[in-house]
């Protein structure tokens, strides 16, 4: 009696592996996008309430403060969901005064994933999103260039197409990796990703500097904004005098080997 090999299924395992990898990309991804909830081991900054906004946060002390505490942001009602909002319009900011008011986490943070939301109630809303208080994207309706909406201030174009408008809300999703240094040296520069409303707008993109000066958060005043240090950051949130609102805002500690 004949032996027969049976013929390994080539086709059918690659086939296989290909779904597998599809499958992958497509149910584990993470979740983007406003109303996203934060994941497993989180830690929530802002959920509406006056309580998480005094434990959480307070004034940057920068050499510009001019605000007091407690703190001059107001919880306002939802304008366009359910809940409340933070409003950035502090008082003292009038006029765009960045650094008279601006607000930042008493907790300092290295490499992290970043979920916020933000509403802009009128033309014009300017404000910011500081990472390690440090590195701005920009919060600014109406303008498109590198110092617009959703840039990385002055080292990127403004992702505008992606923007929702005034009057809705719109979400930033940040993957964040700290600069890396040796004796005391930069080697690696800080780095991100970034969604806005749901879409990949930032892939991996350095960032060498702080822009502003010394106004504008940490390592502002060193050698023009070049001279970053191997010290982290809270996340800050700009006011400048206009009526931008923010909510659902957490942040989760990572540890990011590579880009």
């Amino acid at each position: 009696m004949k032996r027969f090999l049976r013929a390994k299924p080539v086709f059918s395992v690659t086939l296989l592996l290909l779904v597998c990898l599809l499958g992958s990309s497509t149910y584990f991804r993470e979740p983007v996008g406003v109303g996203t909830k934060p994941p497993k081991g989180a830690e929530v900054l802002f959920d509406g309430s006056r309580a998480m906004l005094d434990a959480k946060w307070t004034y940057w002390e920068g050499p510009r403060l001019a605000a007091s505490l407690p703190i001059k942001w107001t919880i306002e009602k939802d304008p366009a969901g359910k809940g409340t909002a933070l409003n950035s319009n502090d008082p003292t900011a009038a006029g765009g005064k960045y650094g008279s008011a601006d607000i930042v986490t008493k907790k300092p943070y290295r490499d992290f994933r970043l979920h916020v939301e933000f509403f802009i109630s009128k033309p014009g809303g300017n404000s910011g999103v500081y990472l390690q208080n440090r590195y701005e994207i920009q919060v600014l309706d109406g303008d498109t260039t590198s110092h617009g909406m959703a840039a990385v201030i002055n080292e990127t174009p403004s992702p505008y197409h992606a923007y929702n408008g005034v009057g809705k809300w719109n979400s930033y999703d940040i993957t964040f990796r700290a600069a890396r240094f040796k004796d005391g040296k930069r080697v690696e520069k800080a780095m991100l990703t970034m969604y806005f409303n749901g879409k990949k707008v930032h892939t991996n993109q350095p960032i060498n500097q702080v822009w502003g000066g010394a106004n504008s958060g940490i390592d502002g005043g060193n050698d023009g904004g070049k001279g970053i240090t191997d010290t982290p950051g809270g996340l800050k949130l700009q006011a400048e005098g206009h009526d931008v609102l923010y909510r659902n805002i957490w942040i989760k500690e990572l540890d990011l080997k590579e880009a």
